[in-house]
């Protein structure tokens, strides 16, 4: 009953501050994430503009945020950060708590769209084109260049969000990514997330705990893109390894 009543009594907050509310903030720490990308660097920039945003908008939810395994993290190696996906709210949570600098991998479509591109390539985002050999080669020397000195992409190998309750089978985008850099993967569980933001729902939204458990990195030295299977499955392995209820 308590649990209902209180369900009713925050749809108000939800629609009339919660949304618009979070949408001029969106709006406002992307123009400042430009602004800082631009006058400082794409460091600043993405703290703006990924970190502190997403604080706010939890926040504001309330999402109320544990981290284990931070300690898994050497702050001036680059990774590959590959975790579960249950809710966008998997981006606040990893921006806001993870601790480090992180990219996103965009398709190279995006980059024409006004705005969204213009921002996305001043804070620093990585646009991948694999139309060609040549644009391949390119936009992996391009990654080369921003995955460096602790600064990571996060790809999630599910490549769309799950149920919470079991991983869905993985693309293998990260993990040809990680061998042709040589960069280790960083295995992330997310728990939570899925019942603050439900599957693919964008506004059965409510308030909530969420917890990142950062596991020991992945060494991918040992592995070739002919044992990407292997590799797939131990990183399953170590994601399924917390992945409860």
């Amino acid at each position: 009953m308590l649990r209902t009543l209180a369900y009713i009594l925050y749809q108000p907050y939800k629609i009339l501050i919660l949304l618009p509310l979070g949408f001029l903030i969106t709006l406002l720490f992307g123009v400042l994430a430009v602004l800082f990308s631009v006058l400082f660097n794409q460091h600043t920039g993405s703290y703006i503009g990924g970190a502190l945003w997403s604080r706010v908008i939890a926040f504001m939810t309330p999402m109320f945020v544990n981290v284990e395994g931070s300690e898994n993290i050497d702050k001036n190696q680059s990774y590959i950060i590959t975790p579960n996906h249950q809710s966008m709210y998997d981006i606040f949570a990893l921006y806001g708590w993870i601790g480090i600098d992180i990219k996103w991998i965009m398709k190279k479509e995006l980059r024409k769209i006004p705005g969204v591109g213009f921002g996305s390539e001043k804070v620093g985002h990585i646009f991948l084109d694999r139309s060609n050999q040549r644009a391949a080669v390119k936009s992996l020397e391009e990654a080369k260049q921003k995955l460096k000195g602790g600064t990571s992409v996060v790809i999630f190998p599910e490549g769309t969000r799950g149920n919470g309750k079991q991983l869905l089978p993985f693309k293998r985008g990260a993990f040809k990514l990680a061998l042709e850099l040589g960069l280790p993967l960083l295995p992330v569980t997310i728990l939570g997330t899925s019942k603050i933001l439900a599957g693919k729902s964008k506004f059965d939204i409510k308030p909530g705990k969420a917890q990142l458990i950062i596991h020991e990195p992945i060494d991918v030295s040992a592995y070739s893109e002919k044992h990407i299977k292997e590799l797939m499955e131990r990183l399953k392995n170590t994601l399924e390894s917390r992945l409860i209820d």
